[in-house]
């Protein structure tokens, strides 16, 4: 198949466009800088020079290729207090990619477990509530999912941690913080659950969509299932030989700063269904143990946010 990815040069993005070269598909992919684009074609793929809301040139790459892998969000926005308009930007994207794909193509998107169930582990027929984290990028998900039959849609849900080497996500934060405060802290009792799945686990899994998912497919990008987080903080205490404490309620926000509403949700989730249905097998390292490696503590690395 001919590929078209979005976000291509991203940190997922950029392990998606080799696992899809590797298995024989040509790739091109969504450039928005001459950085960006001198990295895709390193890669080996096409650069396709545009960003996420030029909705004319997602329309006619999609045109051009069998599927669609779609990983641009724009989290500058969203971060920033516009998450609603970063959604409804998406919706555009994934409309235009939809308009372009010739019936019978493949779209698949990327989404988010976090916050999604609390409690017992979630699994893909569950559904965020209204008021959940995860809800925020459901409208998404029923976009690219409405478009069924035509197209052979699915949407991979994210662990809230992609790890690897050059990670720069939440991990690379909460390491910057026990810096800082000379502390590795989590909150309460530290039993919350956090999922996480290796990068080269989630770009085979992204592939995997595209070439053999039913339409209307939900996929969880799930290996651990559900690290406490007082596991995650007593291995970065142990690398940064610092203290490993709870931090209490009044002090979470100044302590973890926008990471303390993440921290305290329990939000374990399964992929036995993703397993079933692409045949889909995590090889890669579990989070623990790829702290354990050491490259998350290089001083050199650390956090985007």
């Amino acid at each position: 198949m001919h590929v078209f990815v979005t976000g291509a040069s991203g940190w997922i993005g950029s392990a998606v466009v080799p696992e899809l070269l590797a298995a024989g598909h040509t790739v091109s992919g969504l450039a928005r800088s001459d950085a960006s684009a001198a990295a895709v074609e390193a890669a080996g793929a096409v650069a396709v020079r545009g960003d996420v809301t030029d909705l004319d040139v997602l329309r006619a790459a999609a045109a051009d290729a069998d599927a669609v892998v779609h990983l641009a969000f724009r989290h500058d926005i969203a971060f920033t207090g516009g998450f609603a308009d970063a959604v409804g930007s998406d919706i555009a994207a994934i409309t235009a990619l939809g308009e372009g794909l010739p019936d019978g193509g493949a779209l698949t998107i990327a989404g988010g477990i976090l916050g999604l169930a609390s409690g017992e582990p979630a699994t893909e027929r569950d559904a965020p509530s209204p008021d959940s984290m995860a809800a925020g990028r459901q409208a998404s998900t029923d976009a690219v999912l409405a478009l069924a039959p035509r197209l052979r849609t699915s949407v991979v849900r994210l662990s809230p941690t992609v790890h690897g080497d050059g990670d720069a996500g939440f991990v690379p934060t909460l390491i910057d913080i026990a810096r800082r405060q000379g502390v590795s802290g989590y909150p309460g009792d530290g039993s919350s659950r956090w999922t996480a799945v290796a990068r080269e686990d989630a770009a085979r899994l992204f592939r995997l969509a595209i070439e053999v998912a039913p339409a209307g497919s939900v996929l969880h990008g799930v290996a651990d299932e559900g690290i406490p987080v007082r596991e995650i903080a007593g291995t970065i205490g142990r690398h940064l030989d610092v203290p490993v404490e709870s931090v209490p309620d009044d002090r979470l926000g100044d302590h973890f700063g926008f990471l303390a509403g993440f921290l305290g949700l329990d939000s374990p989730a399964t992929s036995a269904i993703t397993r079933e249905v692409t045949g889909w097998t995590p090889t890669g390292p579990g989070l623990l143990e790829d702290l354990d490696k050491g490259h998350y503590f290089d001083p050199a690395k650390g956090s985007k946010y």
